[in-house]
């Protein structure tokens, strides 16, 4: 290559690691800058320092081990090498090597250890919970080795054993490499093929390879409790493993060890040759597949499988006993419901701690509502689905369905967008909107806080006259809503306020300027300087908005904030907004996780926690694989200056402790120092309940024999009003009493469960805090139950009563509108079980939103007692009168009816209509045959039948009546309020 090509390609080199030093160099101090605004610098200073210090003594000792080893053959290459073809090839290789070799040896040593370094830098987690972690005061079932060194310990023991194997390999294919160029490894010529020295070079780092062999088999041993058991279908060691591959792995570690010598002594000392050597390392091979592969085999094969379920029962009550203390499933405390009474009892009528409290508001569906009549601006937004909180106002407490009123920057018009406005203007949302969640006025939510003014409130008609949870600090600079690039620069310069704020009561706009403490200073040019090279972007040297006291506000997702501050933790899904003392809170959910648990089952958070919310308003989570987690931590996000506080939940967690020593001790703050007001708005976090809900589908067996049968299990039930999407049913917060909780109505989050290939309800899963707390409780039913669950419910409710089946298509308006189906909740009361789901209709209109028109209401089985109601209070006074009908002998009427004025009957059926009726009657009673059968199919052909004959009966009813109006008793208007003083119903 000439000098001219030689000066370019270094040139280019050079720039090319001047902008990547230079990239890498602005990252890093805008990420302390950041840091140091958020005041948790030694979160980056010790993951910094960490990844540099494992970069160094791993690539540094990988570099030095490869350049030794090839330095080491170079030395014993032999100063006179035998004439042949061979070798005269070889010789301009040598002549290229050798006036140079130091710093060939150096270039493959460096690039070698530089990946070494990389990967290992990556391990920054790893070692500081080996450096840090403790013990967990739980002893594995097999070798009585504490928890702590499988979570702790053994990653990276395992890892540090990949780095050796990975050194002795490639020094091996160096050294080979190196002694065949310099002639100490021959295949041509006269006399050996290999000279002492080679051959002992190249046996000691064969003979090293197998002593790592060796610990290989002794680290398998303990990594045996947590692999796959395919026999019992567990994860943990099993009957095989334990009495045929335990022993085979400590045999085998022991002949690698003889293997080892043989290799050593062999080669250098006896024999002088690879022969033995080489029958040793095949005896190694032939012992690892008769005594490591063979022998277990056929352990499982021809003395587990003829008898698995008494064999493996030992290890199954293992896993099951490891799986419910990793996961908090141990306290789980579960009670039987008999859920025998079918019958709707007068007590629904006077009931104040469940009927009383049942949510009305679905946070997912009147999430439109609230933006539509709470956005005022087009650019507001409060997101695709709410919050449920509680809130104790004029001494009162429940559930209110909460949001707040953030920008979206995806909905600023062209003009709006242009970089001045989007990022100095339009920096942030105004007021947390609440609105009881058991509450509806004329179909829309009765808003009590969160209103920009009076003329807000006086266009959206239903809401109470004063802001009931005041806010002294309404301002949302950080929200769900902000994406990485949504930055905004605040701070002005004399009394000019630039940021919108809010519209005014007189039709302006109120500007105003930040003065809170967020945000990193960026009023000199260094600082700008900085900004400007990190985000591209020439505006923070050339515009005027910038100026002395600005100061960027960026990383403003309050779960970006929290990962960021702590890197540790699993980050909950559906962080949610609480007004504590007068600020806006948002609250978030840390969990602290491990995939070393011996014997517990492994599962994979992203599919453990999917379902139809997620990505709808819900994060979703990583593929991470867990089998132990805690909710050790509740973290909060100012929303009006982004500071970052976590707060320990669980002190009792080994893992929580190991991080929090990792970090200098008090990065997390003890639970003695949470607010009580803050603590009020605790609630048990979605994400970990769906992962033991999902496991006590089969863990709530105890029994290993019943557990390998499998004939107890539940599963999750589908969307009820959508069960074909294959979308799980979300659980649902509610503010409510279960039989057994004596203390009164709390705030839970519920789920039902089915049994495995069944729709019939088996249990309700419920999770709470009790004196702050964590109580999971299980409510399950009798085997033989005939209690209806949720997508059965659901379809029974609609397409088993041809009344309220006619009721809600005259809801849909001949296709102008939409019927939606909120949150189907199932409730215990009475020794049996009332459904309660509400009915929302929203017209295809532009910009509309849905409206609550009906309430459908069930008890018992889910098909008997069944009203479709204008609203609550009417729907159960309709169940009552039904149940007191039955109780007197009379069957229950129509849901959803009213009798004729003067208590007159309608007139008997008759001709063509009387005979459609009949085959309505008669489809009715084929569907709950089939659904009492078990049989899917014949269930799905069955409803088809009733569909038929409904419209046949409707057919008759038309041509019968000709000019009579089908419409339902007491049906809503679907315009909208005007009245300001309209009061809230149930």
């Amino acid at each position: 290559m000439s000098r001219r090509g030689r000066v370019t390609i270094g040139v280019l080199i050079g720039v090319f690691v001047l902008f990547t030093l230079l990239g890498w160099g602005v990252n890093a101090w805008t990420d302390w800058l950041w840091f140091d605004e958020v005041r948790y610098t030694r979160v980056f200073t010790g993951v910094l320092t960490t990844r540099l210090l494992l970069f160094l003594l791993v690539g540094l000792g990988m570099a030095l081990v490869i350049a030794v080893n090839l330095w080491l053959a170079h030395r014993l290459r032999p100063q006179l090498r035998p004439h042949s073809p061979e070798q005269a090839t070889l010789e301009r290789y040598r002549m290229l090597l050798s006036p140079r070799l130091g710093t060939w040896i150096a270039v493959a040593s460096v690039v070698i250890g530089l990946f070494a370094g990389l990967s290992a830098q990556s391990r920054w987690s790893q070692w500081l919970l080996f450096r840090n972690g403790g013990s967990f005061g739980v002893k594995d079932p097999e070798f009585g080795v504490d928890v702590g060194f499988y979570v702790f310990q053994l990653p990276f023991w395992r890892y540090l054993l990949g780095v050796a194997f990975t050194a002795v390999v490639l020094s091996l294919l160096g050294a080979l490499a190196m002694h065949y160029v310099f002639g100490g490894v021959r295949l041509q010529g006269v006399g050996d093929r290999m000279t002492n020295a080679a051959r002992a070079h190249l046996s000691t780092l064969i003979a090293v390879f197998v002593l790592l062999k060796a610990v290989a088999y002794v680290l398998d041993r303990r990594a045996m409790l947590l692999e796959y058991n395919e026999g019992a279908k567990l994860y943990g060691a099993g009957y095989a493993d334990v009495n045929a591959l335990l022993p085979a792995k400590e045999i085998l570690a022991y002949i690698s060890v003889v293997v080892a010598i043989a290799i050593i002594v062999f080669s250098n000392a006896v024999m002088r040759n690879l022969v033995w050597p080489g029958i040793a390392l095949a005896l190694l091979g032939v012992s690892a597949v008769a005594i490591g592969g063979i022998y277990p085999w056929a352990v499982q094969t021809f003395e587990v499988k003829p008898s698995a379920r008494d064999k493996e029962a030992p290890y199954i009550q293992r896993s099951i006993e490891a799986t419910r203390a990793a996961f908090g499933l141990t306290d789980t405390k579960s009670a039987g419901y008999p859920a025998s009474n079918l019958t709707p009892p007068g007590s629904l009528a006077t009931d104040t701690s469940v009927v009383q409290n049942v949510r009305l508001l679905d946070p997912q569906l009147v999430s439109e509502t609230y933006t539509q009549l709470q956005q005022v601006r087009g650019f507001y937004d409060f997101g695709p689905k709410l919050d449920i909180d509680r809130y104790t106002v004029g001494g009162k407490t429940g559930d209110y369905v909460v949001g707040v009123r953030e920008i979206n920057y995806g909905q600023l018009t062209a003009q709006q967008s242009n970089w001045i406005n989007r990022h100095t203007v339009y920096t942030h949302g105004y007021g947390l909107v609440a609105a009881p969640a058991n509450q509806v006025c004329n179909g829309l939510p009765y808003f009590v806080s969160g209103f920009l003014g009076d003329t807000g409130k006086e266009a959206q008609g239903c809401s109470s006259s004063t802001d009931q949870i005041p806010a002294q600090q309404p301002r949302i600079y950080y929200g769900e809503r902000m994406e990485a690039d949504d930055y905004a620069i605040v701070g002005q310069t004399g009394d000019r306020n630039v940021e919108f704020d809010r519209p005014t009561s007189t039709g302006g706009e109120q500007y105003y300027t930040y003065t809170g403490e967020g945000g990193v200073e960026i009023g000199s040019f260094g600082r700008r300087l900085l900004y400007a090279i990190k985000e591209q972007e020439s505006n923070f040297l050339l515009s005027e908005a910038v100026n002395d006291n600005s100061k960027l506000l960026y990383v403003r997702n309050p779960r970006d904030r929290v990962e960021k501050v702590a890197p540790f933790l699993t980050v909950d899904g559906d962080p949610y907004p609480a007004m504590v003392n007068g600020r806006i809170q948002w609250i978030i959910d840390g969990y602290t996780t491990a995939a070393t648990y011996p014997y517990a089952e492994r599962v994979n958070l992203q599919a453990e926690t999917a379902d139809e919310l997620t990505g709808r308003g819900t994060f979703q989570l990583a593929r991470e694989n867990v089998n132990y987690i805690r909710n050790s931590v509740k973290a909060t996000v100012d929303a009006y200056d982004g500071t970052v506080r976590l707060y320990a939940f669980d002190e009792n967690d080994p893992v929580l402790k190991a991080w929090n020593k990792a970090f200098g001790g008090d990065l997390v703050q003890p639970k003695a120092d949470i607010p009580p007001e803050l603590a009020a708005h605790f609630r048990y976090p979605s994400d970990l309940f769906k992962v033991q809900r999902n496991l006590l589908t089969r863990f709530h067996v105890t029994d290993p024999g019943d557990f390998y049968s499998g004939q107890d299990f539940w599963q999750v039930p589908n969307v009820p009003d959508a069960p074909d999407s294959g979308q799980k049913q979300p659980p649902y917060y509610l503010y409510t009493q279960f039989p057994g909780q004596d203390e009164g109505p709390r705030f839970q989050l519920t789920s039902a469960v089915t049994p495995n290939g069944r729709q019939n309800l088996a249990a309700l899963i419920s999770g709470s805090y009790v004196a702050g707390e964590p109580r999971l409780e299980v409510l399950e039913l009798p085997d033989q139950t005939r209690t209806a669950g949720p997508v059965q419910v659901h379809q029974q409710m609609i397409n088993t009563n041809s009344n309220i089946r006619q009721q809600l298509n005259l809801l849909s308006s001949g296709n102008q509108a939409q019927v939606q189906y909120g949150n189907l909740l199932s409730l215990p009361f009475g020794d049996g079980m009332l459904y309660v789901e509400p009915v929302y209709v929203k017209s295809n209109t532009e910009k509309a939103f849905p409206q609550l028109q009906k309430v459908l209401l069930s008890y018992g089985d889910g098909a008997s007692y069944v009203v479709l109601a204008d609203n609550l209070a009417d729907g159960i006074k309709q169940l009552v009168e039904q149940g007191k009908r039955a109780a007197a002998g009379s069957p229950p009427s129509s849901g959803g009816t009213t009798p004729p004025p003067g208590g007159t009957s309608s007139p008997a059926l008759t001709g063509e209509l009387a005979q459609a009726a009949d085959r309505v009657q008669t489809a009715i009673g084929e569907v709950k045959a089939a659904q009492a059968s078990g049989d899917f199919e014949r269930y799905g052909r069955a409803l088809k039948a009733l569909d038929e004959a409904m419209t046949a009966f409707q057919e008759a009813q038309a041509a019968a009546n000709p000019s009579a109006a089908p419409a339902p008793s007491g049906s809503p208007s679907a315009s909208p309020p005007t009245s300001p003083s309209a009061s809230p119903n149930g």
